[in-house]
């Protein structure tokens, strides 16, 4: 069978979302590729290569119901390093690939300061996937569509972007292949939902049972399967706001609780969760000034907010608080005072005085 789907990353997570969403809901074989060349990425490849499949233990809850299971996922049906295999990457992405799946970390995007568009001289993803796409526009022309997983607002349009320039500083005056870019290829907005708490090892992860996989919708675009967990919508903005100003600015107000009352060090979101008085200040604060900033058919917030705290209570995996407190206030910021900033017309005084001490702390 060919390989339809170029990967590039080799995560627990992608290994726990999209491989598993798609072993489990279509035919389509991917070719997982690392980049980096360290150590962990390449037993990844080497582990692929050796196994027909891998394992994903689901743990948690599902619609109050204990989920504890191991799933195989067989949609992986190769391992590639891009620099030691560039010709066998080259040949499939030319050749055989119709989707381009990455989740290339928090720098995934970055363009180095020098750029090189070379199989030997690249040193960043994007360069890569440029040559990738220079290769597939001259050899055959024909479109690809890309879905980036990584957590960038507009991830699709920025990679697009990010491409475009560097095709246009490195490739002057090759119009064709820019109006290929912008064009005909597809380039997906997406946003992922899933906590993937642990690896096994050699390959393979530990993950909660709840997942979302949600793509902004394209005149042309045919989706690479059909599964409950991945949703096609006609605007990802009412979902990417239900995730950040409900899961994760919950998150953030834990950490702050346990940062102000300098709680156990390894303490997890279950742990925290089992303070009852706690519990009914998260769940009163999100009730009475989150849930209300959301319009009443806006993506189902009450619903939602029922969900993360189902999540929140997983007792399987350790998502540890120390973890989600790392680069705080630029979290506070995004998570809670966009929020006000959204929905200037609200009063936010439960939300405010949760975060006052870190408030002070900036003025005093």
């Amino acid at each position: 069978m060919s390989i339809r789907i170029v990967q590039f990353g080799t995560s627990r997570f992608l290994q726990a979302h999209a491989d598993l969403i798609l072993s489990e809901s279509s035919d389509h074989k991917i070719a997982m590729v690392e980049t980096t060349g360290s150590a962990a990425s390449k037993a990844r490849i080497a582990a692929i290569n050796e196994h027909n499949s891998f394992p994903i233990a689901v743990r948690g809850l599902r619609n109050g119901h204990e989920v504890n299971e191991t799933l195989a996922v067989s949609s992986v049906q190769q391992g590639l390093s891009a620099r030691e295999d560039y010709a066998q990457l080259r040949r499939i992405f030319v050749d055989d690939a119709d989707y381009v799946i990455s989740n290339t970390g928090d720098n995934g995007f970055k363009v180095p300061d020098r750029t090189n568009l070379s199989a030997t001289g690249w040193s960043s993803f994007v360069e890569l996937l440029t040559i990738l796409l220079f290769e597939r526009f001259s050899t055959n022309g024909r479109p690809v569509t890309l879905l980036p997983c990584e957590l960038v607002t507009n991830n699709g349009l920025v990679l697009r972007n990010t491409v475009i320039e560097l095709a246009k500083h490195n490739k002057p005056g090759d119009t064709d292949f820019l109006e290929w870019l912008e064009h005909q290829c597809l380039w997906m907005n997406s946003l992922v939902d899933r906590i993937v708490s642990e690896p096994l090892e050699p390959i393979g992860a530990v993950a909660e049972p709840y997942a979302l996989w949600a793509i902004e919708n394209q005149t042309g675009f045919v989706s690479p399967a059909h599964h409950e967990d991945l949703v096609i919508v006609d605007d990802l903005r009412p979902v990417a706001r239900k995730k950040l100003h409900m899961l994760n600015l919950a998150h953030t107000l834990l950490a702050q609780k346990w940062i102000e009352e300098q709680r156990p060090k390894y303490e997890t979101v279950y742990e925290i969760l089992q303070d009852p008085s706690i519990f009914r200040w998260l769940d009163h604060l999100i009730k009475t000034e989150v849930v209300p900033a959301f319009a009443p058919d806006e993506a189902n917030a009450a619903a939602y907010w029922d969900t993360c705290l189902e999540r929140f209570q997983n007792p399987f995996l350790a998502h540890r608080i120390s973890d989600i407190a790392q680069n705080h206030e630029a979290k506070v910021a995004r998570r809670i005072e966009s929020l006000w900033a959204w929905r200037s017309d609200l009063v936010f005084d439960g939300l405010r005085a949760a975060i006052r001490s870190l408030e002070t702390g900036r003025h005093s």
